[in-house]
């Protein structure tokens, strides 16, 4: 290797771990604070407030980076394969489990963001870009099921979303709690992938799946 190229290999590296302690620091600042401020963020990070400019262009880059991060600690490149299945209701069926692992990996983060998506107009239409691909997603795999409803991508779309996930989470875990005590329950559900057998349950009977029963 030329001194040259050993230079730009450093260089980048430098450039990936200034950008990833950024994204981190973003993160952590939204899980806090449930807001984005570039300013708090490139003090976290230990930045200047013009090198988170420098590295995303805007908060709408910043914010794209989170959730890109997001989906490649929740495993979203498995994703794929829910359309390589042949059968098609396996094919659902990791679609919801593969959601499931990416809603989980973050859980607080990403209610962070979802919350903030209605107040702050770059985060809607970050989120609502990342909603948009679900929805797609969910038409191609409920448009190959036999006898499908009428409305069936609409009912995958809305039972793979985040808040159903977080919602059942809460009930799976608050029943396990009481079953443990006998008494009434008071969980967290903080495992918010243990939904995925609920969610599926529930995907396979809205959508009219053989010997299942809404």
């Amino acid at each position: 290797m030329s001194p040259r190229s050993y230079r730009m290999g450093q260089r980048q590296a430098e450039v990936d771990e200034t950008r990833a302690r950024i994204v981190a620091a973003a993160r952590a600042h939204l899980t806090e604070t449930g807001g984005v401020s570039l300013d708090a963020v490139a003090r976290r990070a230990d930045v200047a407030r013009a090198t988170v400019y420098y590295q995303f262009g805007s908060k709408t880059g910043l914010l794209e980076a989170v959730c890109d991060a997001l989906a490649a600690q929740g495993g979203m490149a498995r994703l794929a394969e829910a359309f390589t299945q042949a059968d098609p209701w396996a094919a659902v069926d990791r679609f919801v489990e593969v959601m499931g692992g990416f809603w989980a990996v973050d859980r607080v983060c990403t209610r962070r963001l979802r919350a903030l998506a209605a107040l702050d107009d770059e985060v809607g239409r970050v989120i609502a870009e990342r909603d948009a691909r679900r929805r797609e997603g969910a038409a191609v795999l409920s448009g190959r099921l036999p006898a499908a409803p009428p409305d069936a991508a609409s009912l995958l779309f809305v039972l793979t979303a985040f808040e159903t996930f977080d919602a059942l989470a809460a009930e799976v875990a608050e029943v396990a709690e009481a079953a443990e005590s006998g008494g009434a329950g008071g969980g967290t559900g903080d495992d918010l992938a243990a939904a995925v057998p609920v969610v599926t349950r529930l995907v396979r009977a809205a959508l009219g799946a053989p010997g299942e029963r809404a």
